[in-house]
Parts: structure tokens; sequence; C-alpha cells
């Protein structure tokens, strides 16, 4: 019997830092692997973890992932000692590190998990360059945002 191929759903993703589109502006984004324990895998298959508090830095020439909540199941954590807000390495190519750390030192931008998502059998996370948003830019957005609730009601109300 012939197997069918999986359809990518919204099942992939484990969490989304949903803060992040309203306080800062996307500049780049960038797809970084995670070094993750045996016991983190079974908790992100369980869809236990929070990425809303955390930040990425560099330091001594690697980015850290540092805030991330993974919070440990009971049965599968036995005899390991769990930490769950540990910091974690990201895995991403040298000169993708370099243009991040030369970016970041710059004054106003930051690097931010955008969300964790599963690719094939493997964890990944989604990091963006931003710059942060003040009140008057917040305000605009949400805004927009109305502008465009309100259009598509009044295109569907047309169309009836």
């Amino acid at each position: 019997m012939a197997q069918k191929k999986k359809k990518k759903t919204a099942d992939n993703v484990i969490a989304v830092n949903r803060r992040a589109q309203h306080d800062y502006f996307i500049e780049e984004r960038f797809e970084a692997g995670l070094s993750l324990q045996g016991w983190e895998v079974k908790s992100l298959r369980a869809g236990k973890c929070n990425i809303s508090e955390a930040y990425v830095t560099p330091k001594n020439g690697e980015m850290l992932l540092i805030g991330a909540t993974i919070s440990p199941l009971k049965n599968s954590c036995a005899f390991v000692v769990c930490d769950p807000t540990r910091t974690r390495t990201l895995l991403l190519n040298r000169r993708e590190i370099n243009k991040l750390i030369g970016h970041a030192q710059r004054a106003g931008y930051t690097i931010i998990p955008l969300r964790m998502y599963w690719k094939g059998s493997w964890a990944k996370l989604e990091i963006g360059l931003a710059r942060g948003k003040q009140e008057h830019d917040k305000r605009d957005s949400i805004k927009d945002k109305q502008w465009q609730r309100d259009k598509e009601r009044i295109m569907k109300k047309s169309f009836r």
C-alpha cells in the first residue's frame, strides 16, 4: 500500500510569541536549530513550551536562547535533573551568527524568538532581528489592523 505524504498544517507549530509583532518591527527572519536534551523533545511533542519571555543573545561566538520555558513531563524525567529555563544553544551558520551579532550591536536592535515549530523530526526556532516600537507606532499598527478587518467586512457584505 502506498504511503500518503503528510501535509504541512498548523500542527507543526509548537509555540508562538504573539507579543513580538505588537512590540517590535521585525526586520529579518532566520531559522535556527535547537540543541535539546531528550526530555525536552518529549515535552515539545506534548506542546509544553513558552517563548513569550525569551530572548536571544550572542556569547563566545554562538547564539543562546535565554528565558524559554520547556516544562518537563512528570513521567519522562524520573532520573534526570530537569531545568525548565536552562540556556539553550541555537544552531546557525557562522555567516548568520556574524550578521546577527553585527546588527544586534547597533542601537535599538534585538534578536527575539518568533515561533517554534517542527520541520520533519527536528525542532526549529524562527528568530527575528527586531527594532522596538514606540507607543505611537503601536497605535498605528492597531489602527491598520482594525481598518483591514473593517475592509474585509465591507467587501463581504458587498458580495452578498
